[in-house]
């Protein structure tokens, strides 16, 4: 019916328009990977330009400084290449460069030339002789893990707290027995002595914080708001105020007379460790399970700094007693970092102590102190970061091997004694050793 009513036959019809897609779309291939290609190296060209348009020669207050490689000229003129333009004449050519003075050249090869200095001056430290140490005396007498210590100011005795729920008072010098203190229910997890007041605080997993009067033996005064187990507590150094950190992910600030919450420093999502204090500026320091340390500003209750570089849970903090900066510890490869005060800048990595660090110490003498939970010690040279002496804590017979963890650690006021405890349910005493002999 359709030829009949006079239409053109489709065959022909189909095979110009089939001739016009072919010549549109694919007549000239070879043509079109050509445009293809133009077209990327312009898209190159202009990303380059974008990119390194400032990078790609000297601008010219430098380039007049540089000595050409060619033939030789006359003395004058060398003289005057090597002199470089005078301050006016360089200002002048920076301004006409860039009139913005943070672009100036001059300052940004002084900040490359400052950098350069730092990294090879901290490349080429050395680290300081340290003396080895030497394992003097294990003390016995608690009945559970060993998992808090505290030397008191006149450096006569210590305290130590455990999974029985006592805390004992230990005599320095000969490592006596002289009290025991009952009242948390549960493993003491934290303790402090106050070096301005004959106070000792306490802390456990029965959610409890206590002073003890160390006059009467006795305790005066609780300190109740924890949710949740109390892991840590620190003193400041000078004001009468006391931080408490646990498992309600929040570090809470008391009035040491009062016993009123000054702050809850809100903020972790995890399990807050431990915790520390000092004078200056960030005056509190929290390290916590979800991976991070944070510094706070305690007049205000606030984070300053969150320092997000750890990988796991960061379990030990560590305050320089002279140097103004900190260490951290935490699980895993590069767990253990130094950090600088008061911005939290990050300095280095301890490398080599790779188990779950538990405790971590520093005395003044720059020997600074890593406990793991696999019973692995190191000793460090605190500037330098290199590991001078590792230990193994051996488990005393009774104990099983696994119960080689060390939990917590201190030096005393002197620096020359080390105090650990561990999953063997003992105190451990190490001494430094000079020339073979125990300096005590």
């Amino acid at each position: 019916m359709a030829t009949a009513a006079g239409l053109p036959p489709i065959e022909p019809l189909l095979k110009v328009n089939a001739k016009r897609t072919y010549s549109v779309f694919a007549s000239c291939p070879d043509a079109g990977m050509a445009q293809e290609e133009k077209s990327a190296r312009m898209r190159l060209a202009v990303k380059i330009n974008d990119e390194y348009k400032e990078y790609k020669q000297l601008p010219s207050a430098l380039l007049s400084q540089q000595v050409p490689v060619g033939p030789a000229r006359p003395k004058e003129q060398r003289k005057a290449i090597t002199a470089g333009p005078s301050d006016a004449e360089t200002s002048r050519i920076i301004s006409t460069i860039d009139p913005t003075p943070e672009r100036a050249p001059s300052t940004i090869s002084n900040h490359l030339s400052s950098a350069l200095t730092l990294h090879k001056t901290t490349r080429t430290l050395k680290p300081t002789y340290h003396p080895p140490w030497k394992l003097m005396r294990v003390i016995s007498g608690h009945l559970g893990w060993v998992r808090s210590v505290a030397v008191e100011p006149g450096n006569k005795w210590f305290a130590t707290g455990a999974g029985d729920r006592v805390i004992k008072i230990w005599d320095l010098a000969s490592g006596e027995l002289k009290l025991s203190l009952t009242g948390h229910i549960s493993t003491v997890r934290g303790l402090a002595v106050s070096p301005r007041h004959p106070y000792l605080f306490s802390c456990g997993e029965d959610k409890m914080v206590k002073c003890w009067d160390l006059e009467a033996n006795k305790v005066i005064r609780h300190y109740h708001g924890h949710l949740s187990g109390v892991y840590s507590l620190s003193l400041h150094p000078t004001l009468d105020v006391l931080v408490t950190a646990g498992r309600d992910a929040s570090a809470r600030v008391w009035d040491m007379r009062t016993k009123a919450q000054v702050h809850v420093l809100s903020g972790h999502t995890a399990t807050v460790a431990d915790v520390k204090c000092q004078e200056s500026d960030p005056q509190v320091i929290t390290g916590s399970m979800d991976s991070t340390v944070r510094l706070w500003d305690l007049a205000a209750g606030k984070t300053t700094v969150t320092l997000t570089h750890h990988k796991k849970s960061v379990r030990a903090l560590a305050i320089h007693p002279t140097e103004y900066s900190f260490a951290s510890g935490s699980a895993g490869g590069n767990n253990i970092k130094k950090w600088k005060c008061p911005e939290g800048t990050f300095v280095f990595n301890f490398s080599g102590h790779n188990a779950i660090i538990n405790t971590l110490s520093v005395n003044s003498e720059g020997v600074f102190f890593s406990g793991a939970d696999n019973g692995t010690m190191t000793f460090w040279d605190y500037n330098t970061g290199t590991p001078f002496q590792n230990m193994d804590d051996i488990p005393q017979p009774g104990s099983l091997e696994a119960e080689a963890g060390l939990f917590c650690s201190t030096f005393d006021q002197t620096g020359t004694r080390l105090i650990t405890g561990g999953a063997d349910k003992t105190i451990k005493v190490s001494v430094l050793l000079d020339f073979g002999v125990d300096r005590r």
